[in-house]
């Protein structure tokens, strides 16, 4: 991300989200993005993902200028190369959870079968391959979530965001998914984390404080976290 901003409306009613933000996730690299709600964290990972367009500036995954790309490159880019974990999980209520994870790939013209296996592995990594056959309304919030989480990382995704991704977990599942995301990145993805808490910030390289559509960037994940919740970093 280069210089962006992103406002919602316009003329006296016009919204700031982010302000001028410059950020750089390399391959290998994980970055925790932290701040009060309304900070921009969403607005940040939606830009990202190519699922908005900044106001003014740019934003470039793997070299690639998403302000070239017209809506179908958009969609090509999302489904091979990012994988995203929304707050919101947006599963399709009408397919399990093995289809909902082997969709994208289905739709990038990985044959069935291929994409169910993949699909079958990537719920094996979130403990969930006994569940494939389940529809999500048959599924705890938990479950659903880690089915959500499942999808984000099949295949070869070399951006991986996530959206307060341990919040419908328990404790030991919240840690094991962040063990999931730590890996994926130490293979060579870049990975942008949003979270409340500091000690999930922990297991990232670096931290960025989002505060009004501003970021705060912190090279010390545990100290500099709690520097800048108290004030003292910016």
């Amino acid at each position: 991300m280069r210089a962006v901003h992103r406002t919602h409306g316009t003329g006296p009613a016009a919204v700031p989200a982010l302000r001028g933000v410059s950020l750089t996730v390399r391959p290998g690299e994980l970055v925790a993005v932290m701040g009060p709600s309304g900070s921009g964290k969403s607005s940040l990972l939606a830009l990202a993902g190519g699922l908005d367009r900044p106001t003014s500036g740019e934003v470039h995954v793997e070299g690639q200028s998403l302000h070239t790309l017209d809506r179908n490159g958009l969609a090509r880019l999302r489904r091979r190369r990012i994988g995203y974990i929304f707050q919101h999980l947006n599963l399709i209520g009408s397919l399990t959870a093995v289809e909902n994870v082997a969709l994208p790939l289905e739709l990038d013209g990985t044959g069935v079968r291929r994409a169910r296996r993949l699909a079958l592995d990537a719920l094996t990594e979130v403990g969930m391959s006994e569940l494939g056959d389940r529809f999500p309304d048959q599924l705890s919030g938990g479950q659903q979530q880690r089915v959500a989480i499942a999808r984000a990382l099949v295949g070869e995704r070399r951006l991986v965001l996530a959206d307060e991704p341990t919040g419908a977990l328990d404790s030991q599942t919240g840690e094991a998914v962040l063990r999931l995301l730590r890996r994926r990145v130490d293979a060579g993805a870049a990975g942008v984390l949003v979270t409340h808490e500091a000690r999930h910030a922990g297991w990232a390289d670096r931290v960025v404080f989002l505060r009004d559509g501003v970021a705060v960037d912190s090279t010390a994940p545990l100290a500099g976290v709690e520097a800048l919740l108290s004030g003292s970093g910016r």
